[in-house]
């Protein structure tokens, strides 16, 4: 399973979830430290701005982020949960859980697990950037990109509230 927060539930999410696994998306210059008990084997963060297209003076998500975190969800040994959060909960952390489950489930078509991703999460806007890089990664040849774009932006919000993705 993949449990997705913002980062202001973080504590009570990997409390409640017994996660062997930690993937951080957080911009330049957030504050984070490591929890107790996850190591940098089960620990990634990643620095990259929630920002839609490459902009002057900020890190958008790249190719090479993207790859880490598949690499990454490759090592989890799905024993226990991964929690996977950003900022908000609502962009970076719901494509990089999207991305994810899309590697980790192969066969399952793009669009389902869009759909899935709106039901658990009505104000997720996964990051296109993320989505394309992933995309690209997995050979999805679009499909990725065309299912998160026809679920539309998600409910505004500040933050999103924690879901679970179901990998069963």
């Amino acid at each position: 399973m993949i449990h997705v927060t913002p980062l202001s539930r973080l504590e009570g999410t990997l409390r409640l979830s017994g996660a062997s696994h930690l993937l951080t998306l957080l911009s330049d210059g957030a504050v984070f430290l490591r929890p107790d008990g996850f190591g940098a084997d089960r620990c990634l963060q990643l620095t990259m701005h929630d920002i839609p297209e490459a902009r002057d003076g900020y890190t958008a998500p790249a190719p090479e982020h993207v790859e880490a975190l598949l690499a990454f969800a490759r090592r989890w040994d799905r024993a226990a949960p991964l929690v996977v959060h950003c900022h908000a909960g609502i962009s970076r952390s719901t494509a990089a859980a999207y991305a994810i489950a899309a590697m980790l489930q192969p066969a399952r078509p793009e669009d389902d697990l869009a759909r899935d991703l709106r039901r658990l999460s009505p104000m997720a806007t996964p990051n296109p950037l993320i989505v394309a890089h992933a995309d690209r990664l997995l050979g999805r040849q679009g499909r990725m990109i065309e299912a998160i774009r026809s679920i539309g932006r998600g409910a505004d919000a500040f933050e999103g509230v924690p879901f679970v993705l179901d990998l069963r």
